[in-house]
């Protein structure tokens, strides 16, 4: 995979102040990690979403300061409650010899004849799985081929799946399930789900618009946050 690379810039702006950043379309970003005091950065937009887009936050990028090229994860991004967009973004710089823990999306692929062909209900138990290892050994994500689910019951497990070499997987084991197919609702079923009460889209939208209402305009670095408690 080729190399990410994304610009930074160190930041001034603080506070409410990096609304005014938001509007030059940059992000407020954080940059932290073992050893090092935590840095204000900001980044132009517009590349950091393509970056973010193919490397998510279990890819390495390198992120370039003042002429100078860390390894560092995305580690973490905070959206707007209303919008959903994104307004601000954590760096964790890594050591490239140290062990460290993060978490691998994993994308369902091919297509299974128990859901297909017979309408069975594909059931995900676990839809990333949380990591350790070396930051070399990270990869964007695992696949998992559920072409395999042939009928009702049928079930892949986490000793079924192929996690590349240097990657070992936490609070799993073997035999734990990943996937499986379950057979379709009956129409009672169907009927005694569709009669329980849903929480209204104005009311969904209220409790958002408040929670926005109580929040500082620059998104804290919780990433950060947890490495100060660690020194």
């Amino acid at each position: 995979m080729e190399t990410l690379k994304l610009e930074a810039k160190k930041r001034t702006l603080t506070g409410k102040a990096v609304s005014q950043l938001r509007e030059k379309g940059l992000l407020p970003a954080v940059m932290y990690g073992k050893g090092m005091e935590s840095l204000t950065l900001e980044v132009a937009e517009q590349p950091f979403l393509k970056v973010f887009k193919a490397a998510g936050e279990s890819t390495l990028i390198d992120l370039v300061l003042d002429g100078k090229t860390d390894k560092v994860l995305i580690q973490e991004v905070a959206h707007d409650p209303l919008s959903d967009k994104i307004v601000h973004a954590d760096f964790h710089k890594v050591s490239l010899t140290e062990k460290m823990h993060a978490k691998i999306p994993l994308v369902f692929i091919g297509e299974s004849i128990a859901v297909k062909g017979l309408g069975g209900v594909l059931v995900k138990n676990v839809d990333e799985l949380e990591v350790e290892c070396l930051p070399t050994a990270l990869v964007h994500e695992i696949s998992v081929d559920i072409s395999k689910l042939v009928n009702f019951g049928d079930v892949i497990h986490l000793k079924d799946i192929t996690v590349p070499p240097g990657i070992a997987v936490k609070h799993l084991h073997g035999e734990d399930p990943i996937v499986s197919v379950a057979e379709p609702r009956s129409e009672e079923e169907m009927k005694a789900l569709e009669e329980k009460p849903v929480a209204s889209v104005e009311s969904v939208e209220v409790i958002k618009k408040e929670k926005a209402e109580g929040e500082d305009e620059e998104a804290p670095a919780a990433g950060a946050a947890k490495d100060e408690k660690k020194k």
